[in-house]
């Protein structure tokens, strides 16, 4: 009996056009891979965006192409999570321009593939700092407007966290920060009308984290076994992206929304176990990012 493969779904199908028409998105990791099309997504339902980078040449052509697929305004604003006041200028810049904020998307992150025994504190700083302290000082910059617009945040996780993963304690680390920052927020500012929720995205096929974390013979955490048939699209989290922003979400807050077709409940190691951990250096041959 062959298995059932669910279908990828545009979010153009489901939700009205223009149920975010006159919103304004804040995108942090917005010019490329799953946060772009969350971008995308919210966009083509009628809200003008701001996407924010570190490297202008990709994020203005981002932006560019953005405005061009959607009818909508896309400014590029160029900004280190890490660096309070380059947040706060590019806040500032978007509400120059749109006067606004409702919507925001802290999405900036980094991965790659380390024992503990091989990263360096330097690796590891690094790593929470664009994640959780990247993410910390967004809210900081944007929530002004956010509680004016009784607006919304998503914060971009994963499910690596729920169980130890080998050669990623540094990303666990991190997006547990997230995780907890954002239930906070929550239970802070749901009075004052905001919401905070987070997407946890499982095995993504086509991005840039997908192929960090998938070894060479092409396995990886939870790339294999997914109940639904299939690996994500960034469809997925786009769509998860557009109901959490929507009036149809608003008595849900505080929240972790695992969007891997059921994977974690089935998610291998991807790396052999305990031979990955007691010799790091006879996987090496494995793994495509640098140890």
């Amino acid at each position: 009996m062959k298995a059932y493969v669910s279908p990828i779904v545009d979010s153009t199908t489901v939700f009205k056009n223009d149920i975010f028409k006159g919103k304004v998105l804040f995108c942090t990791g917005g010019g490329s891979g799953i946060c772009k099309a969350m971008t995308e997504a919210v966009m083509r339902h009628g809200a003008n965006a701001t996407i924010v980078g570190r490297k202008l040449d990709r994020l203005t052509a981002s932006a560019e192409e953005l405005a061009r697929t959607t009818g909508r305004q896309c400014l590029a604003a160029q900004a280190d999570v890490r660096d309070p006041k380059q947040l706060h200028e590019a806040v500032a810049n978007t509400i120059a321009k749109y006067a606004r904020i409702d919507f925001v998307i802290c999405g900036a992150a980094g991965n790659f593939l380390a024992p503990i025994s091989g990263l360096s504190e330097n690796g590891f700083r690094t790593v929470v700092e664009i994640d959780a302290i990247g993410t910390y000082n967004t809210i900081k910059a944007t929530l002004p407007y956010v509680r004016e617009s009784k607006g919304s945040y998503i914060h971009v996780s994963a499910t690596l966290h729920y169980r130890g993963t080998p050669y990623q304690v540094h990303v666990s680390a991190a997006k547990a920060a997230v995780d907890a920052t954002s239930a906070v927020l929550a239970v802070e500012e749901g009075p004052r009308g905001v919401r905070s929720n987070v997407i946890a995205p499982g095995p993504i096929s086509g991005t840039e984290g997908a192929d960090r974390l998938t070894t060479k013979d092409g396995s990886g955490g939870g790339w294999a076994n997914i109940p639904v048939g299939r690996t994500g699209d960034v469809k997925d989290i786009a769509n998860a992206t557009i109901f959490l922003f929507s009036d149809a979400a608003s008595f849900i807050t505080g929240q972790v929304l695992p969007v891997d077709g059921g994977s974690e409940h089935l998610r291998p190691l991807g790396l052999p176990y305990p031979q990955s951990v007691l010799d790091p250096e006879s996987v090496k041959g494995m793994i495509k990012s640098r140890l």
